[in-house]
């Protein structure tokens, strides 16, 4: 009888710990008590596990408040630049929303900000398949309104911004491509989606044309929800003024999908 006794607790000690190694989400979604803390920037890996692809590292921010409360946040997927492809994941945090975010807890939006390999580039389709594979990591694992995903990136992520935008349409209100370029072929898949372009009128690395291109073609098919902001003077870092503009951000805040992307808008 003592031996059952203890056999009884010893199970009852193991439900216990187990239950509090996890937390139940809403939607019936189990989170590791190890997820990152709320308010806090961490590096994390995504492991792909075919294809020989190496794991994808990315650096994730939740909102401070993330744990707290039982709604659905915004999230940003940020690109970086060809420069953060070379070195440590650290990197990544050196521009844009995965900066501020580390420097400010209460930064409203889940940022997911992956690395791109120095021999890759993001507007490759393997980057492009890997960046679908993180996204949807994501939303199935952590408290995303799917209906306020948002889009951005700099430079080579800008390039990578359209060429994802531009095959997932639906998948996001709204997209932010910083001194990048796109195929205005594209231009028909992307005229209803919400874009904001930014572009330095004297970048030496990527080309001003590229952006007006872009959205001269989205204007042609009949676009009506893009706008494009050219910084007079400005060279290739348009960026950091970009990501400093309040407006951009009450912008975004407006953008919302009607529904939430289907099966087949999620390929």
């Amino acid at each position: 009888m003592a031996k059952n006794r203890k056999r009884l607790l010893d199970v009852s000690l193991a439900v216990s710990l187990w239950a509090t190694a996890v937390i139940c989400w809403p939607q019936g979604r189990l989170v590791a008590a190890d997820a990152p803390a709320a308010g806090k920037q961490v590096e994390q890996k995504l492991a792909l596990g075919k294809d020989n692809q190496p794991d994808c590292g990315y650096q994730l921010f939740l909102p401070e408040g993330y744990g707290q409360a039982d709604k659905q946040w915004p999230m940003i997927l940020f690109l970086h630049g060809r420069g953060e492809s070379y070195g440590p994941l650290s990197l990544v945090k050196k521009w844009g929303p995965p900066k501020i975010c580390d420097q400010d807890p209460k930064y409203p939006y889940i940022v997911v900000s992956p690395q791109c390999p120095g021999k890759e580039s993001w507007s490759r389709e393997r980057q492009q398949d890997i960046l679908v594979k993180l996204l949807d990591h994501i939303v199935s694992t952590y408290r995303v309104d799917p209906a306020r995903i948002y889009l951005t990136g700099l430079s080579m992520g800008g390039y990578g911004s359209w060429r994802l935008a531009a095959d997932h349409p639906h998948r996001f209100a709204a997209v932010v491509p910083v001194c990048g370029g796109g195929n205005p072929q594209d231009a028909d898949k992307l005229k209803t989606l919400p874009i904001w372009v930014f572009h330095g009128d004297q970048d030496r690395a990527v080309p001003f044309e590229r952006s007006v291109q872009m959205v001269d073609a989205i204007r042609k098919a009949g676009g009506t929800t893009i706008r494009f902001t050219s910084y007079e003077g400005f060279g290739h870092n348009c960026w950091t003024a970009t990501y400093a503009t309040p407006d951009m951000y009450k912008w975004l805040n407006r953008q919302k999908r009607a529904s939430s992307p289907s099966a087949a808008d999620k390929r």
